[in-house]
């Protein structure tokens, strides 16, 4: 065919699907015949088709008993199985039509040639491509308490990766695609990481900083600037024409921007007076 998605020319005469100009496919006996026509040109058809390898015909959830009993053997000895479809039909008046606009036409019946390709299995195979390219925010990564912290107190750090959907098109198809983080690694800045691990941690009030150990916090053991940064692996799940949600195989990692953490030391002194009795004592603000 000379279009690479699913799409075929129908010629509604002798109920039969058009392969192109070259070839009607029957839908009763899974034959291919010659379509050429030598007197004159075929009618301009105002609709497009596919072949619905799910075959569902009265829901994107709900598969046609038929297709289910269907038995596709090869046609001869050595020859691949056969696909049970159903063939479905929506104006080309809409770009990109939805599950409603697509109406069944025939079937279910046995699809054995080649064209129209499947279009459900090209985008499984460049699905993961896809996924890899969808504008997802990684998030940010934040410290508690920022932009200083303590050497030898818990910092807390947290990532704000969310689940997020997509909607595109591919081979002329709307396709839904949902990526969600499952899993993080922090890494401090001072050499040490944390994961992947599927916590992506939690904000803590203020009156705990410093102080409260969580799963995801850090302890530095000296003064210094450390660029702090959350990887998230996302994984995938993507629908065909509102189908239902199959899983990507494959992941896709991103890293948030640094963010630099300026971890400061401590030092203890007994004093006799507070910094009101006495604002020029060791450690109060005018004496520092």
């Amino acid at each position: 065919m000379a279009d690479s998605d699913t799409w075929v020319g129908y010629n509604n005469q002798a109920g039969a699907l058009e392969l192109s100009s070259k070839f009607r496919f029957n839908p009763n006996t899974s034959a291919l015949t010659s379509a050429l026509i030598e007197s004159q040109a075929p009618t301009e058809d105002p609709n497009q088709y596919m072949a619905d390898t799910h075959c569902r015909a009265d829901g994107p959830d709900t598969v046609d008993p038929g297709c289910l009993a269907l038995s596709c053997p090869p046609p001869a000895t050595g020859g691949a199985e056969g696909t049970p479809v159903i063939w479905k039909q929506a104006p080309k008046a809409i770009t990109n039509p939805g599950w409603t606009d697509w109406i069944p036409v025939s079937g279910p019946t046995c699809l054995y040639t080649e064209e129209p390709a499947d279009v459900l299995a090209e985008i499984a195979a460049r699905i993961l491509t896809d996924f890899q390219h969808l504008p997802i925010n990684p998030g940010t990564v934040e410290i508690q308490p920022f932009p200083h912290t303590l050497i030898g107190a818990p910092t807390n750090t947290y990532t704000t990766a969310t689940t997020q959907t997509f909607n595109t098109t591919i081979l002329g198809q709307n396709v839904h695609l949902t990526a969600t983080p499952t899993s993080h690694t922090y890494t401090y800045g001072d050499g040490t990481t944390l994961g992947p691990t599927p916590d992506h941690g939690a904000p803590l009030p203020e009156k705990h900083w410093l102080q409260d150990k969580t799963r995801t916090s850090h302890t530095y053991t000296t003064t210094g600037n450390y660029p702090i940064t959350v990887t998230t692996t996302f994984t995938g799940t993507y629908s065909v024409n509102n189908g239902p949600p199959l899983p990507i195989n494959g992941t896709l990692n991103l890293t948030t921007p640094p963010k630099t953490i300026h971890a400061w030391k401590t030092e203890r002194a007994l004093v006799a007076d507070t910094c009101e009795e006495n604002p020029t004592s060791w450690g109060c603000p005018q004496n520092r």
